[in-house]
């Protein structure tokens, strides 16, 4: 069995595998060697991988290199089974590639579009010879709410749900109206003009508020919550022999 650690930004997940399926997952806002202790027990986990984009303690390294002697901590060394054809491959998300190398689990040798949405949304784009040529980042849905209420004098924090009228009929409409829409055309922007040089592109939906938007959106998706797990779970495979 394998565990599989990915720190986010405002939460981690940890997941347990058994060979590639996923048996379980739990998400938490901090976690330790408890926390750790709790989710394996009564299991045996062969290995481990942790893959961070923020900061995290570093002791909680030392921690999982002790409990698991087959352990990776996922960094610009960790092998691939993709290519980067990203210029600066050393500030590449470790999440990002573990995105695309999920997809490709599911769809080999296929062209993929991996769209996170989270604190921030990633869209990332992997060739069907397993190349990764890059991808954009914007602002998420509440970071996107948080900055027009906190760089503006008067405009109210909103939250996502509620209704999406194509016009704002007031204040809180057309702020919900405009983040919420504007990401969805963002999306669809993203798919349009990709399906244009890649017509078999497959699009994969993963993050926080995947479902959310899934289900404003017009375009064939997948949607995988666990898409990133899936991903690191693979690369885990690549490094170590279990």
């Amino acid at each position: 069995m394998n565990l599989i650690i990915d720190q986010g930004n405002t939460s981690a997940k940890l997941a347990l595998f058994e060979g590639r399926e996923l048996v379980k997952v739990r998400q938490t806002v901090h976690w330790d060697e408890s926390f750790v202790d709790e989710l394996i027990s009564g299991r045996k986990v062969d290995a481990a991988i942790f893959s961070s984009v923020a900061r995290y303690d570093i002791s909680l390294l030392d921690m999982l290199r002790n409990k698991f002697p087959l352990f990776v901590d996922f960094n610009k060394d960790t092998r691939l089974p993709v290519t980067l054809g990203y210029r600066t491959p050393d500030t590449l998300g470790r999440d990002r590639i573990a995105g695309v190398v999920g997809a490709m689990e599911q769809y080999p040798q296929s062209d993929v579009l991996v769209i996170d949405a989270g604190t921030a949304i990633t869209y990332d784009f992997l060739r069907s010879d397993g190349c990764f040529l890059g991808g954009n980042i914007a602002p998420g849905i509440n970071l996107r709410f948080t900055a027009l209420n906190q760089g503006t004098g008067r405009l109210p924090m909103v939250g996502p749900e509620g209704d999406l009228p194509l016009l704002g009929y007031d204040t809180p409409t057309a702020i919900r109206s405009g983040v919420v829409r504007g990401i969805l055309l963002e999306i669809e922007g993203y798919i349009r003009d990709l399906q244009l040089k890649c017509p078999s592109l497959f699009v994969f939906l993963t993050g926080g508020d995947a479902l959310l938007l899934a289900a404003k959106l017009k375009s064939p998706i997948f949607v995988d919550k666990n898409l990133v797990l899936k991903g690191l779970n693979r690369i885990l495979y690549d490094n170590v022999e279990i």
